[in-house]
């Protein structure tokens, strides 16, 4: 039986950190990708059920930690405003895809390795 297959499962989260603060995650991923979805902070932060004003907050605190612009925002209007993804916010979200896959695989092959499901009784396995 693999991993797979396994009753047992492995699970884990991976996050960066920036001298030892969290910068990116989970959380601060899904932000990322709404904004990019909806083109808006706000309708990103509606969709996660935060405030405004803390999603805000987690951008401007990976932005300073970083170094770099996450997002480019076009202040609203009578139509609205526009918050679009730079160019290294894209890839930042790429890369931790890679990331991510590379890692649960590894842990997934780990765990095979080490035989878990052979140390699970034969009846807990049903």
């Amino acid at each position: 039986m693999s991993a797979a297959d396994s009753p047992l499962q492995v699970r884990s989260k991976i996050w960066l950190e920036v001298d030892g603060e969290p910068v990116f995650g989970h959380g601060r991923e899904l932000l990322l990708r709404l904004i990019r979805q909806t083109g808006s902070i706000n309708a990103a932060a509606k969709q996660m059920g935060i405030p405004y004003r803390k999603a805000w907050t987690y951008l401007d605190a990976m932005e300073k930690r970083l170094g770099f612009p996450l997002v480019n925002r076009v202040k609203g209007g009578a139509g609205g405003g526009l918050s679009t993804l730079t160019p290294r916010a894209v890839a930042l979200l790429e890369k931790f895809d890679l990331l991510q896959a590379g890692f649960n695989d590894g842990v997934n092959r780990k765990f095979s390795e080490l035989g878990f499901e052979a140390s699970i009784p034969e009846e807990s396995r049903l």
